[in-house]
């Protein structure tokens, strides 16, 4: 790890404001919150500025959840009541895979709903292995962060710990997901980038395999 992102770990590890907040509902999903680890700081990420996310209901953790913590949440949740649920919090899902999988597998024994993963697509670099065949049959779609057809752009507007191996490793990890997960979504944000680049992301998800979509940037 260099120094700079030495520096951003420390700056987002010193905030007061940690809670327990393990699942959250946005609009008729209930969102996990898993943990706070990422191997990026991406430029454009609420994580990156100055004022807590959901003021209310911060999503910095005390700790990370154990799955029972994370079960004992679900339960208290009516769940028959969402339609769908998102691993997606404040950090990198994949960085809490056996979690991950074992929440998932707890939520396919307790309802039928859809279950995707919001990732960076640097799970196979965090774990030293390709994860993607572990999410067949438990995951129903996967939302990747592509951000950007330039490695260069890429590795400067996410500042991956990875370097520049992180880019390649991101898109190896679209095309793997493609074979196990039957919904696969590539994403940028929106005015991040140019127009151009944006078209070349679209040309590039077709490629893989993928869908493509621009997300609007969280201000």
């Amino acid at each position: 790890m260099t120094e700079k992102y030495e520096k951003i770990t420390i700056r987002i590890m010193a905030k007061s404001e940690k809670m327990m907040k393990i699942v959250y509902q946005v609009k008729n999903g209930l969102y996990l919150n898993i943990t706070n680890r990422c191997p990026c700081a991406c430029t454009f990420c609420i994580r990156q500025k100055n004022k807590k996310f959901y003021v209310q209901d911060s999503l910095w953790l005390e700790h990370e959840p154990s799955f029972d913590e994370v079960k004992a949440a679900l339960l208290a949740e009516d769940l028959s009541k969402y339609s769908e649920f998102v691993f997606c919090g404040f950090g990198e899902p994949t960085e809490a895979l056996d979690v991950l999988l074992e929440t998932a597998k707890f939520l396919k024994s307790q309802v039928q709903k859809p279950i995707r993963i919001n990732t960076n697509g640097l799970g196979n670099l965090i774990h030293k292995k390709d994860i993607t065949p572990l999410f067949q049959g438990l995951i129903d779609s996967i939302s990747i962060s592509l951000n950007s057809s330039d490695p260069k752009i890429y590795e400067e507007r996410c500042r991956p710990t990875f370097g520049e191996n992180a880019h390649a490793a991101m898109l190896a990890f679209a095309r793997n997901s493609v074979k196990y997960v039957p919904n696969v979504t590539m994403t940028t944000v929106s005015t991040t980038i140019t127009h151009e680049d944006e078209e070349n992301c679209r040309e590039l998800c077709k490629k893989i395999g993928t869908n493509y979509r621009i997300r609007e940037l969280i201000e």
